[in-house]
């Protein structure tokens, strides 16, 4: 190894959510650490994917209430979205959040933080910028990018993803959204309640292709009222267009059409941040999709490398990030023994009703050979959805037929994420559901519904 290499006990190659407390309780504890990011601190998931998203969809929501006030007893008028405002309010959260991290990193004087991209020279060596770093440990937190399809005419229009969407100042006209998926859907509500037309595109013949279809068609229903229009079953052919008169040509039942609208927004998936990374020359191994391939202690092929957050192709959210970072520091630092293995695993769509979920859907249950039971009861029979007068979703359980635990469940009403919970708490204590069937829930909460949803589970064919 030459001399020029700046030696340290770990490289931290990414500062999204896993990395970030990676870096700093490792430093904290008197580490030499090196951090290295190619853009902003804090990763998607504070720049580009939950902060800025969750921010702007408040607003969104406030608009929805506002405009709709007359549901509820209330007379506004004159009501309008100044985008450029929101936009603003989302800017500031996103350089708070940032510069939080900033300054936890600033605060550790044996914490380097290296701007560049980060290229492995060997399986101990990275090069980033004229620095060569050198570690007997490195952790791989590059997180995932926007998947854009190979659809002809796309890469010659000015389409939109996740990230150059939020940063538009003009509403757009008609948002033409090509994927029905969970980043789709949170998208297509969003500018909807805006004002804006909105036509989803969805390959598949239903949205959430991996949610049970009951829960599926609920979502699809609350935001079908809303206005917007799904195009399902459709392969898109094309697009074509220039400025704000764009369009994509779809093919349903071997009959083609085109939709033109004012904006393309391509939300079809994520692939991971590999490509730059040279990991064939550490060895590392990937999967086709580029993956970094670990095992449930999140250790790649090769010694003294590990990889975390949705680089590793594991469940792309961003407290799974974190949840790698403690099966990592807590295995190699505080001699625990801690998996990714049989994880479960709660994340929330949100969506207007919002869409909580945790473990496994009745259809996966059923693929799975267990002998199961069920239960659902629909939010116009919970006493809190009928007063804030939105009764939109249902709420579903999915529970193992020969000891009663706790299979899967899924919220959709207002808060569901929060609401899901509850029930991921019981999973992890290994609990029947019948616990809860005496428990005494607040009345009137949404959670007050559970009452009715334990009452329905029964034995499923």
């Amino acid at each position: 190894m030459p001399d020029s290499a700046k030696h340290y006990d770990a490289i931290v190659i990414g500062s999204g959510q896993g990395g970030n407390p990676l870096c700093q309780k490792l430093a904290a504890n008197g580490q030499k650490v090196a951090l290295i990011e190619s853009r902003f601190l804090g990763g998607t998931c504070i720049n580009t994917g939950c902060t800025p998203t969750k921010t702007v969809i408040a607003s969104a929501q406030v608009a929805h209430y506002v405009r709709q006030s007359e549901r509820w007893g209330v007379k506004t008028s004159g009501v309008r979205v100044d985008l450029p405002a929101i936009v603003a309010r989302k800017n500031k959260i996103v350089t708070e959040f940032r510069g939080g991290w900033q300054s936890k990193i600033d605060k550790l004087p044996n914490l380097d933080l290296y701007r560049g991209t980060g290229r492995f020279v060997s399986s101990k060596q990275i090069q980033v910028n004229l620095d060569l770093l050198q570690s007997d440990r490195i952790f791989i937190d590059t997180g995932s990018s926007s998947i854009i399809p190979e659809i002809p005419g796309l890469s010659t229009i000015p389409y939109l993803t996740n990230e150059t969407l939020l940063q538009l100042t003009s509403l757009p006209s008609h948002l033409i959204v090509i994927g029905g998926g969970y980043i789709g859907l949170e998208f297509a509500q969003m500018y909807c309640r805006f004002g804006c037309e909105v036509t989803v595109v969805q390959k598949s013949s239903r949205l959430l292709p991996r949610e049970d279809d009951d829960i599926a068609d609920a979502l699809q229903h609350a935001l079908t009222s809303e206005g917007i229009c799904f195009l399902l079953d459709e392969e898109v052919l094309a697009a074509s267009g220039e400025g704000t008169n764009v369009s994509v040509e779809v093919k349903v039942a071997g009959q083609e059409q085109r939709v033109l609208g004012s904006h393309i927004l391509v939300a079809t998936g994520r692939k991971p941040n590999t490509a730059e990374l040279n990991l064939s020359a550490a060895g590392v191994a990937t999967d086709n999709g580029g993956h970094v391939i670990v095992n449930g202690r999140l250790e790649t092929s090769v010694e003294g490398i590990w990889a975390l957050g949705d680089v590793t192709g594991g469940p792309a959210f961003t407290h799974i990030s974190y949840n790698d970072f403690q099966i990592i520091y807590g295995n190699l630092y505080e001699g625990k023994n801690l998996t990714t293995n049989n994880r479960i695993v709660p994340y929330a769509i949100f969506t207007d009703p919002q869409l909580g979920r945790v473990g496994i859907t009745e259809r996966e249950a059923r693929k799975s050979g267990k002998s199961i039971k069920t239960g659902s009861v629909s939010l116009t029979g919970v006493a809190r959805a009928i007063e804030r007068g939105e009764t939109e979703g249902m709420m579903k359980i999915v529970v193992d037929g020969t000891n009663d635990q706790v299979l899967g469940a899924a919220i959709l009403a207002t808060e569901g994420g929060e609401v899901v919970q509850i029930l991921h708490t019981l999973m992890l204590a290994e609990k029947p559901y019948t616990l809860l069937k005496s428990s005494i829930f607040i009345h009137p909460t949404i959670a007050e519904g559970f009452f009715g949803l334990l009452e329905s589970v029964k034995a499923s064919d």
